[in-house]
């Protein structure tokens, strides 16, 4: 039986002449494989390989399917708590009108409340690369316009015909408590409607 490289090892399949067992109702230690086999047995448990690049091999007394459940779970938890990074790109020309440059702050404003990261970059068409400077200008005072929804992660690099920036969405703040109002301005309030 060929095994899945997810799968582990169990019973007959584990080929160690010893293990060193773990696990619940088992006194650890290093036992030879038929001694753990029969402790498995005896409990009515499954004898299964978790570690077979240690030496000796690894080896937990437990019920087979609720080791893979456990498994499922867990790799499920870690999938759930990774996070996609998705990269929106913003492209300008050298020579951006307003118009189309407040466009396309707003369209980044969006991606960075999203929690996207945001690729801006000139492109430099034929003989447009004379320009270079005024592409770092704007792509400066992009950044600075969104600081407030993001931050730079690094400054402006031309790479061939590219001048590019990256930035990062902000973590949102944390809503600020509502503080209590302290005794002296509950008297306070209290004298204002006696007035």
């Amino acid at each position: 039986m060929k095994k899945d490289k997810d799968s582990h090892a169990i019973n007959e399949q584990i080929r160690a002449r010893e293990v060193r067992l773990v696990g619940d109702n088992v006194e650890e230690g290093i036992y030879p494989i038929a001694k753990a086999q029969r402790i498995a047995n005896e409990q009515e448990l499954d004898l299964i390989e978790i570690a077979p690049q240690a030496t000796p091999p690894v080896c937990r007394i437990m019920d087979y399917q609720k080791f893979q459940y456990q498994q499922r779970k867990r790799l499920k938890e870690q999938k759930a708590k990774s996070t996609k990074v998705v990269v929106k790109e913003i492209r300008f020309g050298p020579q951006t009108d307003e118009h189309d440059y407040d466009f396309k702050l707003k369209h980044a404003i969006q991606f960075l409340k999203e929690g996207c990261k945001v690729k801006s970059y000139v492109f430099f068409k034929g003989r447009s690369i004379l320009f270079k400077e005024q592409g770092e200008v704007l792509l400066l005072r992009f950044a600075n316009d969104l600081e407030d929804y993001g931050k730079l992660e690094q400054m402006p690099v031309l790479e061939g015909k590219r001048m590019t920036i990256m930035l990062s969405p902000k973590k949102p703040k944390e809503a600020p408590k509502k503080s209590k109002p302290a005794p002296d301005d509950k008297k306070a309030e209290a004298k204002k409607p006696e007035e």
